[in-house]
């Protein structure tokens, strides 16, 4: 496969209220009287808005995120009664037009909270729940699913993808964390084989993207980077949210090798890196985060 360029972020655009009830006016008119307002916690692919009390329209923000469009709108209604929790099922996708360039979807509202640490209401049970869920999706028929590539910035491919981005980190960071056990990580990572069995995976289990009600996992959102292909990406919330604890009992429950577990570890340290060598000179909370990670990542006492 052909290493892919992966290196200035894209360009992304702005979106308002003010556009969205113009599309939605002029493509959906039976919704036009929705009130339409920006959602609270907004990502960073897409552009998210209320329409009235339970629905959503998601705009990608750039021409890369937007290639994810189509994808969701053809698998996400096939997934969604075949797991166990809820995931975003589209209601019907909007056209570019002369106030936005890109395809674009609408979506019902889906309650909860995003997870965090302190949210959590109890470690092992999140585990657990999350494990449950990530081995449906992996059981489910792969064929014909979409292949890693451009739409999911190459989730489910080789970690080798990935490793000039995790080379200039560590360069980065000499002096700054102990770089050798870092690279010793990563290379064990890219010399872990994968059976070559394609499977569904997410492509981004992380804590933005798993809602909680009441302190339990209640829905997962966001499919934009899923397809068929290597799952061990979604291993990596394992360092990136879990207890050690939780760790363990995520692992067990979806009975992860060896081999899949270090490339697992791989994804979780190629982001905790680029993020890292992006923030080292800053004392700012992503800085802090990266750092949290890298701590979860390397063994104790290292």
């Amino acid at each position: 496969m052909t290493t892919p360029d992966l290196g200035a972020p894209p360009r992304r655009i702005t979106v308002d209220a003010a556009q969205v009830r113009r599309l939605i006016a002029g493509q959906f008119p039976h919704w036009a009287g929705l009130p339409v307002r920006p959602v609270a916690e907004n990502g960073w692919d897409n552009v998210t808005f209320h329409v009235g009390d339970a629905m959503i329209a998601r705009l990608p923000s750039a021409a890369e995120y937007a290639l994810a469009v189509d994808k969701e709108q053809r698998w996400l209604p096939v997934l969604a009664p075949l797991l166990p929790l809820p995931i975003p099922i589209p209601l019907a996708k909007g056209r570019p037009d002369a106030d936005y360039p890109f395809s674009w979807s609408i979506y019902r509202w889906l309650d909860g909270e995003p997870a965090s640490a302190d949210r959590v209401s109890d470690p092992v049970r999140f585990a657990l729940d999350l494990a449950g869920f990530l081995a449906v999706l992996q059981s489910l028929d792969a064929t014909d699913g979409p292949r890693p590539g451009k739409h999911n910035w190459f989730r489910g491919a080789t970690l080798r993808t990935y490793d000039a981005q995790v080379r200039r980190a560590l360069t980065a960071l000499d002096g700054h964390i102990d770089v050798d056990l870092a690279r010793e990580l990563w290379e064990t990572a890219l010399d872990s084989p994968f059976d070559g069995v394609d499977r569904w995976f997410h492509g981004d289990i992380a804590a933005g993207n798993l809602l909680l009600d009441g302190g339990k996992l209640a829905a997962v959102i966001d499919f934009g980077t899923c397809g068929v292909g290597d799952p061990s990406c979604d291993l990596a919330i394992a360092w990136t949210l879990l207890t050690d604890d939780a760790r363990q009992a995520f692992r067990e429950r979806l009975s992860v090798d060896d081999a899949t577990w270090a490339r697992g570890r791989g994804w979780a340290l190629w982001k905790a890196l680029i993020g890292y060598a992006r923030t080292v000179s800053r004392a700012d909370e992503e800085a802090a985060e990266a750092r949290r990670v890298l701590g979860e990542i390397f063994p104790p006492g290292s």
